[in-house]
């Protein structure tokens, strides 16, 4: 032992009686972290203060909670887990772990976003559900991820371009409800309905999707909908009146529908539903028979189904676009549109979307660009003809 260790033996040392050297006890340490408050005349908590002694009871939950977590996190929002899956399948190729992973991980795949050259808003989305996704606690720092999204967006330019999706107003939405009944199917029926529901409730897909039947109440000339909470509404019910309209046909597309569900002996649960090809309403026996499986939705329609079908009847009613994305997102553009063009105020377009009080997304998103993309500055400008005889 060298003269220093010997050194460093006495230092952590002291003598007793006999005169043998033993280790002194090491000396407590503070307990203090950068999210520790004291209040005042409290001593500062260290390693030797007596500490509440916690048993297996105060560590874990019940079966019946495990459960209703497991099947909170599996009705979890679909963007959620679409954002998961992704970041799951891109850590098993690089050999990492998902969940709950480090934060090196989390800007490894942030930087990976980029690289793709996806849009700002869009990496800023995703990264924000798989963070909210993380076990609590175990968040990943995302200070650095933040840091690389700054300069992807001062060089990348394209990256802050927003695609909205094309408004489907009435001379849109007409056609194609009139063409997916032509046939007069049950599969039309739904979809005609859909759509007229969708672009009258100015509902989001998601919502759309997520009704009962318990939920609507038909009635002559109009149709309630009950909203337990939507997205600028947690936890605020709502009773919500669509009255109808000539050229919406709004209840008697609903009723027929709703009817024909009702002949298939479905008088609850989700408003809707797969059809198959045979003219029935799809079962989860039914799709494990034609190979579907189980899905997380179950017998909830999914938003992508809907956004599904408002691209084929588009395009089955031979209608184009100005360039922007046809989807299902354009009923509810399609309806601020119209409200908008049709004179309605900022606080009636908001309460009709159920917009945030104050926001300016449906005027400045929807309204604005269409009435802007009518007007021409240069038509004051006379057409210039050389033929024609100059003015003396």
């Amino acid at each position: 032992m060298s003269l220093r260790d010997q050194d460093e033996e006495i230092v952590d040392a002291e003598l007793v009686e006999d005169g043998e050297l033993v280790r002194a006890a090491p000396a407590a340490r503070p307990l203090v972290d950068a999210h520790t408050v004291l209040m005042p005349g409290e001593e500062i908590p260290t390693s030797d203060d007596p500490r509440t002694t916690y048993t297996e009871r105060d560590l874990y939950v019940s079966e019946e909670t495990a459960q209703a977590l497991k099947e909170a996190e599996r009705e979890g929002s679909p963007q959620r887990r679409t954002a998961m899956r992704l970041f799951e399948a891109w850590c098993a190729e690089q050999g990492r772990v998902a969940k709950p992973c480090t934060t090196a991980t989390y800007t490894e795949y942030g930087r990976h976003l980029m690289a793709k050259g996806l849009k700002v808003t869009t990496i800023r989305h995703y990264m924000s559900l798989i963070r909210t996704s993380m076990p609590p606690g175990k968040k990943p720092d995302n200070s650095l991820f933040l840091l690389l999204l700054g300069q992807y967006r001062k060089k990348n330019k394209r990256a802050l371009r927003r695609k909205e999706a094309f408004p489907i107003t009435l001379p849109y939405l007409v056609p194609m409800m009139e063409k997916a009944e032509a046939d007069d199917r049950p599969i039309g029926w739904r979809d005609s309905a859909m759509f007229a529901f969708g672009y009258r409730f100015l509902g989001r897909s998601i919502e759309d999707v997520d009704l009962d039947l318990e939920d609507l109440t038909i009635i002559d000339d109009r149709v309630f909908v009950w909203l337990a909470e939507d997205k600028t509404h947690k936890g605020e019910e709502q009773t919500i009146t669509l009255h109808d309209r000539e050229d919406l046909r709004l209840v008697f597309r609903l009723r027929r529908y709703v009817d024909w569900l009702a002949e298939q002996g479905i008088t609850t649960g989700p408003v809707w539903r797969e059809i198959l090809r045979s003219g029935k309403v799809a079962t989860p026996e039914t799709r494990a028979t034609k190979g579907g499986g189980a899905t997380k939705r179950g017998i909830y329609l999914r938003p992508q189904t809907v956004n599904d079908r408002v691209k084929y009847w588009f395009a089955a009613a031979g209608l184009k676009s100005d360039g922007r994305p046809v989807s299902s997102h354009g009923l509810r553009a399609g309806g601020a549109t119209d409200l908008g063009m049709a004179g309605a105020t900022d606080e009636e377009l908001e309460e009709a979307g159920r917009w945030k009080k104050g926001s300016r997304m449906p005027r400045e998103r929807y309204v604005r660009p269409t009435r802007d993309a009518g007007r021409d500055v240069f038509k004051r400008v006379p057409v210039h003809n050389p033929a024609a005889p100059a003015e003396e």
